[in-house]
């Protein structure tokens, strides 16, 4: 879900699905995404390619600098290179008019970029800082080529936000206007489950997992107070999500996900109308983020001055770094296989004082109290 670039790294539209590719040179275009599927061959040349080949998560904290180059490129085709299965998060941004799908290994650099129209106007790597991701772009031979690993660039900040790297990338090649934290965008479906305080205990590192017995300790806690609970779980995820409900005393029915991908517009509306929710640094919180949900965040290998939701009384950020730890940016291994220490110091306890915090209550007794 959430990328680690390291050396080689508004409104919504309408709920999206990806179509055949092929529309226009190339491009997927989700439903309900700025463009249509035609064009005079002038519009093509006018195309703007990005490359964002990674998660959710990713694809949110580069909606920023997204809206920067829709404001710098008024009348282009903005066109996203990005795996297929994020047409629908690519189309709710409002900003990108097609979807380039790109296939790679697990989180690697794709090897090109499926444009087949001409030389786009202007190519932007959103990727990493390496040339890796700027091949793919090279091979398009853009008139304009913009990136980390390019000469006159920005030097990189490992300490740097995310969401703020990128617009700092624009800034420095005259696009500005972009706003760090203008990550919002609206739910493009209604809750399957509203109010419900929302578990999300899966992530595609075990290094992000927070151990399953605390989800359900907390789970059930919430359950014993009244709460409305749902348990969500990406594609695999099904077995672990079910184990959190069960061990939480929740019914089936409040699994949502886990043998597929929870559709996105359905994720958006669920944590779009949630009381809160718990999850790690995953792609759902920073959804929760871009919608304006509250969310308590629990982090781990990485420091959320890089990942984590912009300061505010909505969110949440649980962070448990050693002594000697706390100006570190990744004291962990982010892709480690194993639940990663700083985050196995976060208790039950901790995230439930922390749902408090945004009034998520257990009442005056704390009628069940989560143990580890």
């Amino acid at each position: 879900m959430t990328a680690r670039p390291g050396p080689a790294p508004a409104p919504a539209g309408q709920p999206a699905t990806a179509s055949a590719a092929g529309a226009t040179g190339g491009a997927v275009l989700p439903t309900g995404a700025r463009g249509a599927a035609g064009g005079s061959a002038g519009e093509e040349r006018a195309a703007v390619v990005v490359l964002r080949a990674l998660g959710l998560g990713d694809l949110l904290t580069g909606v920023p600098a997204l809206r920067a180059l829709r404001r710098a490129c008024p009348g282009r085709r903005l066109l996203l290179a990005a795996p297929a299965r994020l047409a629908e998060a690519a189309a709710a941004t409002g900003v990108v008019d097609g979807l380039l799908p790109t296939t790679a290994a697990d989180r690697e650099v794709p090897d090109r970029v499926p444009w087949t129209g001409p030389p786009p106007e202007l190519a932007v790597d959103l990727h990493g800082n390496g040339p890796a991701s700027l091949a793919p772009l090279r091979a398009l031979a853009p008139a304009r080529l913009l990136g980390y690993a390019l000469p006159g660039a920005p030097p990189w900040r490992e300490d740097e936000p995310e969401r703020a790297r990128w617009c700092r990338l624009l800034a420095a090649h005259g696009i500005p206007a972009a706003d760090p934290d203008d990550l919002r965008i609206t739910a493009p479906a209604a809750s399957p489950a509203p109010g419900a305080v929302v578990l999300h205990p899966g992530a595609d590192a075990a290094a992000r997992r927070w151990p399953a017995d605390r989800f359900a300790a907390v789970g059930r806690a919430l359950r014993a107070a009244g709460h409305r609970v749902a348990v969500t779980a990406g594609r695999g995820e099904a077995a672990l999500a079910r184990a959190v409900a069960d061990a939480a005393g929740l019914p089936a029915g409040q699994v949502l996900g886990g043998d597929r991908d929870l559709p996105f517009g359905e994720l958006c509306g669920l944590l779009a109308g949630a009381r809160a929710l718990v999850a790690g640094d995953t792609g759902p919180a920073h959804l929760a983020t871009a919608l304006g949900a509250p969310s308590v965040v629990l982090f781990g290998p990485v420091s959320p001055r890089v990942w984590g939701p912009p300061p505010g009384p909505r969110h949440r950020v649980l962070f448990r770094p050693g002594p000697d730890e706390r100006d570190l940016v990744r004291p962990g291994d982010a892709h480690g296989r194993r639940p990663d220490p700083r985050l196995l110091r976060i208790t039950p306890d901790d995230v439930l004082t922390a749902l408090a915090g945004l009034g998520v209550t257990l009442g005056a007794d704390r009628p069940e109290r989560a143990r580890a």
